[in-house]
Formats: C-alpha cells, structure tokens, sequence
C-alpha cells in the first residue's frame, strides 16, 4: 500500500480472521446438523485457498517485478505455480514452502543484507529453493530436488511424467 497506493489482500489478520472464526463457529454448528454450519465451514476453506492463491500471485510479483531483485533470486520467471495451492496435501505444501523462501530472500534483497544460507532450503529440501519453475511432471519426474537421500537419484524415466 505504501509503494502502489493499492491493497492486493486482506493483509494477515484480514486473511486469518475469516477463516479461523468461520471454523469455530461453523464446525459447532456442524456438529449440531444446523445447515448453516457446513455452509461457514466450506466458506472459510475457501476464503483461505483464496487467499494463498493471491498471496503466491503477489510473491510472484514482488519476486520478478524489479530485474535487480529478479537477478540475485537467480530468477527467469516467477518462481510458484499459484494454483498449486489448490493442490491435496502434501503438494500445496510444496507451493507454500517455496512462498515462504522467495519472500524471505526477497526482503534480504529489499533491505540490503547478505543473501543467507538457508540449511533447510538449500540442502535439506531442495525443491524450496529451486530457481527453476518446474511443472507437476518435471517434480514428479526429477527426484534429485526433493530430498538430501534422494539429491543422487536419477531422472524417472516414465512415459506418463514425459513432457510431451
């Protein structure tokens, strides 16, 4: 808001609010089998995937907007597929821990530090730090980014995870 002038979310509380009071309240009303409960409890899930799904979209952004800060990410292009976080757990989870890392490296950038190293990121999971925007195939198909144990591992060679 204060570079743009535009607000793009509900901001945290504005994002948490509606789905945590939704749940507790719905998910009661639920249990009681007042219809209405089930209705609250859908409408929080929904305000919540909205809401990452715009979160990522903004990541995206701020990640890819400036060349500068583009550069040091090591970035071609926005590096999360938002509507990964439509996905079933564990995949969302995937989208989610690479939002967290971008905007942490993002504002390292933003504020002049020293890009860090990041023990978890870098080594441990090294789908979260990937600069590289792979496509669902691409993972699937490349276990050498998901863990340290599988970091040797080749490429899958499955017909149904080749690109066409």
């Amino acid at each position: 808001l204060q570079e743009s002038g535009k607000v793009s979310g509900a901001g945290g509380y504005g994002t948490l609010f509606p789905f945590v009071y939704g749940v507790l309240i719905g998910f009661p009303l639920s249990l009681l089998h007042i219809p209405l409960g089930e209705t609250i409890v859908q409408l929080s899930g929904a305000w919540i995937l909205a809401s990452q799904l715009n979160l990522y979209r903004r990541v995206n952004e701020m990640c890819t907007e400036d060349e500068k800060i583009r550069n040091k990410l090591g970035l071609e292009e926005p590096p999360l597929w938002e509507w990964w976080a439509l996905l079933p757990p564990p995949m969302d989870v995937v989208v989610g821990l690479r939002q967290v890392h971008f905007l942490a490296k993002y504002w390292e950038i933003k504020r002049g530090y020293e890009l860090s190293k990041d023990l978890v990121a870098d080594e441990l999971f090294p789908f979260i730090s990937l600069t590289d925007r792979l496509t669902l195939k691409q993972f699937f198909r490349k276990p050498c980014h998901w863990f340290w144990f599988t970091k040797d591992w080749d490429e899958l060679d499955l017909s149904f995870l080749q690109d066409k």
